[in-house]
């Protein structure tokens, strides 16, 4: 391979696989492959099953290419470039249906994979990434031969980053987002297992994918996994079993469904205070700032409830993320684009008071929000009040949050919501009195206009809101 060119990075998730490593060059997203996997990639290529997943977008667009070279002398025998994700999202920010969907494209491809003499290593819901509200595939590297009397070797995972998390909110009402961001591997089946005690047992999929699955991997605690394997040959088990397994697994996944109780947010844009003409004007004024100046790669809609501003922004950029705080009103939007086929909007289910920290190893092989933002544009519509007096944020901490999520020159559009405005009040009527001396109008002006410059702003005929529209940068 040729020497290394300088911008080639490595990417920071990319190192459990020692046969392929990722990295990014020029924009362009790489894949290096040792001896092995650039065999195994060869044979996949010139497979039956897997050229019409790539002509269908179920797995991420990949093509052999020239290598450029690699970091620390290391040498790869191919190099495979793919598609690159507008927005790269974590499992614990996706809705239940993300959840789901992204689960089933996996066993779809482990289905197609199997009858053609292939696997794949891994099981994790990290394998896949959203296209909008589409779901892809992008762990090339994953797929390996099938060897008979050897069970999917991803099993273990797709429980614990997959399954699992949806038998919480299917079965118990629970939101998995917390479980999966507190630890990156997923739940293990011991931690489920005392979840499901009881008449809990007999639930559709947890005798087997929990308690079987616990006792199994308590039996073999002390076992290679040679032994395993041989154990397995020895008792008959066959590819065959493996693909019932998974359509066993596929079936059941089907099946779940998660039921969230009424939420004030799922019927927010009837019960909000808005008026008829204040929403015309905001859309008005939310346009007009989109469209003043060049078109915006990645736009946020931060606090997009229903979808209505992200829509709108989609209009004036090439890619929007709309960040919602409650799981049950985003899963609702992603069931709304998945139906029309959007693939420039990302919902992603986020509490903006506590966003994604960088997590797994050394913090850096899931990225913050932060350090994945970088927007061109920025909606903080009907946000900052809920920051700066439910959450007690103080201003200039939000305002600087909100300028860090920007690229220089990134234009945002804000909304503050007067001390008097009924929603205001219904938030100070629970904080103590005098709590909030500096939340008023002409304080967060000083402070925008501290970080930003102002270019417009508007007083909603209400009366009680003003928008502003700035640029980052001066």
């Amino acid at each position: 391979m040729a020497t290394s060119r300088t911008g080639l990075r490595a990417e920071p998730g990319s190192f459990r696989d020692p046969a392929n490593r990722v990295f990014h060059l020029d924009g362009e997203v790489l894949r290096g492959l040792d001896e092995q996997a650039a065999g195994q990639w060869r044979a996949l290529a010139a497979s039956t099953f897997f050229p019409p997943l790539l002509a269908a977008g179920k797995v991420c667009g990949t093509e052999a290419v020239e290598a450029p070279g690699a970091p620390a002398g290391q040498r790869w025998a191919a190099v495979l470039r793919h598609e690159r994700i507008p927005f790269v999202s974590h499992p614990y920010e996706w809705s239940f249906s993300m959840l789901r969907d992204a689960a089933l494209l996996h066993l779809e491809i482990l289905r197609a994979a199997l009858p053609a003499g292939f696997s794949t290593k891994d099981g994790s819901a990290y394998n896949l990434q959203f296209r909008g509200a589409e779901p892809v595939f992008i762990d090339v590297g994953s797929f390996t031969p099938a060897r008979d009397g050897e069970p999917w070797a991803g099993y273990r995972q797709f429980c614990q980053t997959l399954l699992y998390p949806l038998l919480l909110g299917a079965h118990l009402g629970l939101d998995f987002q917390p479980w999966l961001r507190a630890r990156v591997d997923g739940i293990e089946p011991d931690q489920m297992r005392r979840l499901f005690g009881g008449a809990r047992r007999l639930l559709p999929g947890v005798p087997t994918h929990v308690h079987l699955h616990d006792a199994m991997q308590r039996r073999n605690a002390r076992a290679s996994t040679a032994d395993v394997r041989s154990q397995l040959r020895a008792a008959g088990y066959s590819r065959e079993l493996t693909l019932a397994t998974v359509r066993g697994i596929e079936k059941l996944v089907r099946r779940l469904e998660h039921r969230p109780p009424a939420s004030h947010w799922l019927d927010y844009q009837r019960t909000c205070a808005y008026s008829a003409e204040d929403r015309s004007a905001k859309e008005r004024f939310v346009a007009e700032a989109l469209a003043d100046g060049a078109r915006p790669r990645l736009a946020l809609d931060l606090g997009a409830n229903d979808g209505r501003y992200a829509r709108l922004a989609a209009r004036h950029a090439d890619y929007v993320v709309a960040v919602e705080q409650d799981p049950a009103v985003l899963d609702g939007l992603y069931r709304d684009l998945r139906a029309e086929g959007e693939r420039r909007i990302l919902p992603l289910v986020m509490d903006l008071a506590d966003p994604s920290p960088g997590g797994g190893w050394r913090g850096a092989e899931r990225a913050s929000f932060a350090d994945r933002a970088g927007a061109e544009a920025i909606l903080a519509l009907a946000v900052v009040h809920h920051l700066a007096i439910g959450r007690n944020v103080p201003l200039p901490e939000v305002l600087d949050w909100l300028v860090g999520l920007g690229a220089p020159g990134a234009r945002i559009v804000a909304e503050f919501v007067h001390p008097g405005d009924p929603m205001a009040r219904r938030l100070l009527a629970n904080k103590p009195e005098g709590i909030f001396p500096d939340y008023r109008r002409a304080e967060f002006e000083r402070l925008l206009a501290a970080r930003c410059r102002i270019v417009r702003r508007l007083d909603l005929p209400s009366g009680t809101r003003t928008l502003y529209a700035a640029v980052t940068g001066g």
